[in-house]
């Protein structure tokens, strides 16, 4: 019998029907083409992997303007689609789901990843305390300026086209990123959102462009394959929310009301200590979540199988899956997990992305 019969157990998220509890957590890898177009040895990156319950990609910009890495895909072309396809059919051979994270950074980037004559956008004209990766290596990012109220209108149209691109290239569902600090979180978080319109101010108000996105690639493509990841306690990318408690009460109760495949949460981040305050308010409103939770943050086999005999429908594990490409199969044999090697997380070859072996 195994030591992890919740964590190895079949079970369904709205239409998406998952072989085990295990997932695959978004891992931006830096790998993609310049444009946007992931390259071939994507498919072989994510197809090694089939065997998680749920393969949630790297973060993928819904526009040229929602870039703020270097190197990272998108999904606003026809050719960033087409490449995507393989990749999902890679995987689907092995018997694997995958649904794509849709990202927009916001003020998280630099001039010289956006177009020409464009600039980074945010709710408001704050610049972020924190750094990019460009062609340089780390760069202070460069400051935004403020979406107008047409543009946060349009945003909505974004996210929507985007979803039904990548339900196109055969993809089983779609996550909306709403965490550590990109565009969605910085709406939500009171330091970063100053509008005086409908996009800010209150509670209702700052959580008011993630419920339409949520609506619009619901009614896009179906709620029963959406999913939604939110970090209510992070401070990643200089967010400093003075309202969680409120912001996320909210923000949990309506998506639960929603009835979409599952919600993502960052419960906490590597090397960073997370504050009794913080634990207690996670547990907190993980119980009060009315669907499909996914906890994500730190957690080994034990921990992950106790978290789901609690309620929580799944674990989504990241760097383990760097060095651990069958990690579903080395839980169920109860095996030592491979560390990755931290230099190759970011940018490269396939050294550190695709050779990491199997178990054997």
């Amino acid at each position: 019998m195994t030591a992890f019969p919740n964590l190895l157990n079949r079970g369904t998220m709205g239409r998406l029907e998952v072989k085990n509890r295990v997932f695959m957590a978004p891992l931006t890898r830096n790998r993609a083409q310049a444009n946007g177009i992931p390259k071939p040895m994507a498919a072989t990156y994510y197809a090694q992997r089939a065997s998680a319950g749920l393969i949630v990609t790297e973060a993928t910009q819904i526009d040229p303007v929602g870039k703020g890495y270097l190197d990272t895909p998108g999904i606003h072309t026809d050719d960033q689609a087409a490449a995507w396809a393989q990749v999902v059919e890679a995987v689907h051979q092995l018997g694997g789901l995958m649904v794509m994270q849709l990202w927009h950074v916001g003020r998280i980037s630099h001039l010289s990843l956006l177009p020409p004559g464009t600039s980074p956008v945010a709710p408001s004209a704050i610049p972020a305390n924190t750094q990019t990766f460009t062609e340089k290596g780390f760069e202070p990012v460069s400051p935004p300026r403020a979406l107008t109220l047409a543009e946060v209108e349009a945003m909505v149209g974004k996210y929507a086209a985007a979803a039904k691109l990548a339900i196109q290239t055969g993809m089983d569902g779609v996550e909306i990123h709403g965490a550590n600090g990109y565009l969605i979180n910085q709406f939500i978080a009171t330091n970063t959102n100053q509008r005086t319109d409908q996009y800010g101010g209150t509670v209702e108000n700052r959580a008011r462009l993630l419920l339409q996105v949520i609506d619009a690639v619901a009614e896009a493509i179906g709620g029963d394959c959406v999913g939604v990841r939110l970090s209510p306690t992070g401070k990643f990318n200089d967010i400093d929310d003075q309202a969680v408690r409120e912001n996320y009460t909210y923000l949990y109760d309506q998506i639960g009301d929603r009835n979409l495949a599952y919600l993502h949460v960052v419960e906490r981040f590597p090397g960073i200590p997370s504050s009794a305050e913080d634990e207690a308010l996670i547990q907190d409103l993980r119980q009060r979540f009315r669907g499909n939770y996914i906890a994500n943050g730190g957690y080994d086999p034990f921990t992950a199988e106790a978290v789901i005999a609690d309620g929580a429908f799944a674990v989504a594990f990241g760097r383990p899956f760097i060095a651990n490409p069958d990690l579903p199969e080395r839980i169920a044999r109860d095996m030592d997990l491979a560390e990755p090697d931290g230099s190759t997380f970011y940018g490269g070859d396939e050294k550190g992305y695709i050779d990491y072996p199997r178990a054997t």
